[in-house]
């Protein structure tokens, strides 16, 4: 039931300079983030384990190397990041949101692979879901219980293709309610099988714009995307975000080749959308309320979500598929998922037939 050891991958700037050789940007990268959070430098060196002497010629060493400044000293009002740190800490942050994902699920695949070399090891649970704030959590939670479950982040198409070609056992996939949710539906019909497949809800979520704060550029709905001065994000082709988007966009009579980046500029997380937007890289986006509050963005609902894991009925009354259910019922998480931002944990753990989720009067 328990992998015998755990397997993380970290993305890392390695930052070589002609005069100064290597710079530990990424230790660089954790103090300025620190005073950004403390607002002086004692502070942040507490809160990342380094002596001030240390941090103090690591950000020096950097403004000697680029003779740029990092830090703005004000008496009294303590010590703020200039516009270039500001800048940097984003730009790492977005690395953070667009790659995070994709090695959290490598090292899940490499761990199940190096796992399977060890004696007596056997056959874990397979999760195949688009990354969010939820199934992230939802692995914190399983590692807790000592439950294993190999996790490949991939989008909503993806998974239930997976699901249907047994390469897993739980496929994660998003359908809005509403007018909506027919469509929606059709897409997914292909793999998706009433007489074998059962739905277990994870939560309700509501999806809608992410814009700067303050809604500098006057945005107020789906029209504006149009907007020859606005600059879009999109969600990577095939998502179920970017799918839902187009069929709202069909309603309003809006053509694609109409909205600037619609086709040029796409990400594949919402966390990464959100990064874009709040690194005034783009002006707006389309994702879950939670990751647009999480980098500080305004937020204009659209639509309200149900998630769920489709899964084969026959391995509902597995052990591990038992524990697993347990978990998403479990007190904490239930609490840890109504605390997101735009998320609704009623139903968390709930199990439906695909009628009895989408057809209750048929």
């Amino acid at each position: 039931m328990t992998y015998k050891f755990a397997l993380d991958i970290r993305p890392a700037w390695h930052l070589r300079h002609p005069v100064e050789g290597e710079i530990p940007l990424q230790e660089v990268l954790d103090v300025l983030a620190a005073i950004e959070s403390t607002g002086h430098i004692a502070g942040a060196c507490r809160e990342v384990g380094v002596s001030y002497r240390h941090a103090w010629g690591l950000l020096r060493r950097f403004e000697s190397a680029f003779d740029v400044e990092l830090l703005q000293t004000r008496r009294r009002l303590g010590t703020t990041l200039t516009p270039f740190a500001q800048k940097l800490l984003w730009a790492n942050r977005r690395i953070q949101a667009r790659l995070s994902p994709t090695l959290e699920s490598l090292a899940s695949e490499l761990q199940e692979e190096l796992q399977k070399l060890l004696p007596g090891s056997t056959q874990h649970l397979r999760l195949h879901a688009s990354h969010g704030f939820a199934v992230a959590a939802l692995m914190q939670q399983l590692e807790a219980r000592s439950l294993a479950v190999e996790l490949r982040y991939r989008s909503s198409t993806e998974a239930m293709a997976a699901l249907a070609g047994h390469e897993c056992e739980l496929a994660g996939f998003h359908v809005p309610q509403g007018e909506f949710e027919t469509p929606m539906l059709k897409a997914y019909a292909r793999w998706l099988d009433p007489q074998h497949h059962v739905l277990i809800h994870l939560a309700y979520r509501n999806s809608g714009l992410f814009i700067a704060n303050g809604n500098p550029k006057g945005i107020q709905g789906l029209a504006d995307l149009a907007r020859p001065d606005l600059r879009f994000v999109n969600r990577q082709a095939g998502s179920g975000t970017r799918m839902l988007l187009e069929l709202m966009l069909k309603r309003t009579g809006i053509a694609l080749s109409n909205i600037p980046g619609f086709d040029t500029t796409a990400e594949f997380t919402h966390a990464a959308v959100a990064a874009h937007i709040a690194s005034d890289m783009a002006d707006v986006g389309m994702g879950v309320e939670t990751a647009g509050r999480r980098f500080g963005l305004d937020f204009i609902p659209q639509v309200r979500e149900r998630y769920f894991f489709a899964a084969e009925r026959s391995a509902i009354g597995t052990p591990a598929m038992q524990s697993f259910i347990a978990t998403l019922r479990s007190d904490v998480y239930r609490d840890f998922v109504q605390g997101l931002a735009g998320y609704d944990a009623t139903d968390t753990g709930t199990i439906q037939t695909v009628d009895e989720a989408f057809f209750p009067s048929a």
